[in-house]
């Protein structure tokens, strides 16, 4: 399985609470984020996504699929606080040591491994070199404040651009990979 990070992001590299997405929203946007989720086996998300995802998707419906796909496929959540059992279908904690439990669930055979929100959790994971594509979709606007997707304090990380694309309404959709080590310099 290959972990792929999934965030809307604006210029200045805010992904909190993206309510700021919807005027970007087109269906070249559903398009992506149907491809992105269908090409996926499994969510990894920190609890606080967890929380707002398990209180909004058991009641959406939609005639794509993406809601059911959303509901039924396994969810794994990284917490220190939450318990056992999880509410959401097919929802359960990864226990113990995050690298090792990441790193076993990398090991299944399958699609993605997809990661959506859950800044506290990608910054965790860039640190034990889990990710393996980070899918941003970067917003034309500036939100001046609020809770950026990488974290201050972090170690330096070179990435490649692995592909590109601008949608109608301004958005670059970018993926990145991490370039390996001798080769950053």
């Amino acid at each position: 399985m290959k972990l792929v990070v999934a965030e809307y992001v604006s210029l200045d590299g805010v992904m909190e609470e993206p309510g700021w997405t919807g005027p970007y929203f087109n269906e070249e946007m559903a398009e992506f984020q149907r491809s992105l989720l269908f090409s996926s086996d499994a969510l990894l998300l920190g609890r606080v996504t967890y929380e707002g995802f398990a209180a909004a998707w058991p009641s959406m419906t939609d005639e794509a699929g993406f809601a059911d796909k959303m509901n039924s496929m396994p969810k794994f959540v990284v917490s220190t606080t939450l318990e056992e059992p999880l509410e959401w279908n097919n929802s359960s904690l990864i226990e113990g040591d995050l690298a090792e439990g990441v790193s076993r669930l990398k090991q299944r055979p399958g699609g993605d491994l997809l990661v959506y929100g859950s800044a506290a959790l990608v910054n965790a994971l860039m640190r034990h070199d889990l990710v393996d594509e980070y899918r941003l979709m970067v917003h034309p606007l500036v939100l001046g404040g609020g809770k950026r997707l990488f974290g201050e304090g972090g170690d330096t990380k070179a990435m490649r651009l692995v592909r590109a694309q601008t949608t109608e309404t301004g958005v670059a959709v970018l993926d990145y990979a991490p370039q390996a080590e001798d080769s950053a310099g």
